[in-house]
């Protein structure tokens, strides 16, 4: 208990420092805003007068933990997974490494050529759907609903399980369980049959992560500046054990061999 404490103080000294720099930068002039970014919306909301906008300073840590963390870890779920499945498939892997080579070359990733990655987009697609970062969402009734032959009390808390969704044949079929990123060939309204519901990596609705974009993004960058680089195979020291801790995981980690595309490397 001492540690998880101690463990809390220091993100929030973290966090109070960064807001800090903020502040003294609009205090001495150098700015005339907090910015118009997403720590600067929040520093703004800590700063309004109305009490009932007004944002606590443990609520904006908290904002900051939850940013950071669902940034960063389901990124990182979604990128392992996609290095194992690329190792396993290596006519996936090279259809992507020619797209990449095509769109870039040995250059880095642009916005622009990055929304031309057809393949990546499959392969990504794909990936999540196997190895969701989350494995299901949780919502909160806010009335009685009549769901089918269920009647959902209202304030009954909800568990979507998103990772049966994604592997339920009837919705897939047969081969729901293989790697085949070419289910996604012509989108995921034709890849779903146009059932929103049946692929919902990022969530649903009004609170779908905002993060959504950007996640992608990230992915389409580090797995094409790999590509440039690197051939990707299988270690035999690898295990298969994924595992839901908040995210799906490699339980043993991924052991991969990297061989250089360029000699000189």
């Amino acid at each position: 208990m001492l540690e998880a404490e101690e463990l809390a103080k220091g993100i929030q000294d973290c966090v109070s420092k960064i807001v800090k720099t903020r502040e003294d930068k609009v205090v001495k002039g150098e700015v005339d805003n907090f910015g118009i970014d997403f720590l600067g919306l929040l520093i703004n909301a800590y700063h309004d007068t109305d009490e009932n906008n007004k944002l606590s300073l443990e609520d904006l840590v908290d904002e900051c933990k939850t940013f950071y963390f669902a940034g960063q870890d389901t990124v990182n779920s979604l990128l392992a997974w996609m290095v194992l499945l690329l190792a396993s498939h290596g006519d996936w892997q090279e259809k992507a490494r020619r797209e990449v080579i095509e769109i870039f070359g040995n250059q880095y990733p642009n916005s622009e050529g990055l929304s031309k990655l057809k393949i990546m987009t499959m392969i990504i697609n794909e990936s999540l759907r196997l190895y969701g970062p989350a494995v299901g969402l949780l919502r909160k009734g806010g009335s009685e609903v009549r769901l089918g032959n269920l009647v959902l009390p209202a304030d009954i808390d909800i568990h979507i399980a998103n990772v049966a969704l994604h592997h339920n044949p009837q919705l897939w079929g047969d081969d729901v369980h293989l790697f085949k990123p070419e289910r996604f060939a012509e989108g995921i309204a034709k890849a779903t049959n146009y059932n929103t519901a049946a692929f919902c990596p990022f969530g649903l609705g009004p609170r779908t992560c905002v993060g959504t974009t950007f996640a992608i993004m990230e992915a389409k960058i580090a797995v094409s500046m790999i590509l440039q680089r690197y051939t990707i195979s299988l270690s035999p020291a690898y295990v298969h054990a994924p595992v839901s801790i908040i995210t799906v995981k490699p339980q043993h980690g991924i052991q991969v061999i990297l061989e250089s595309l360029h000699h000189d490397a």
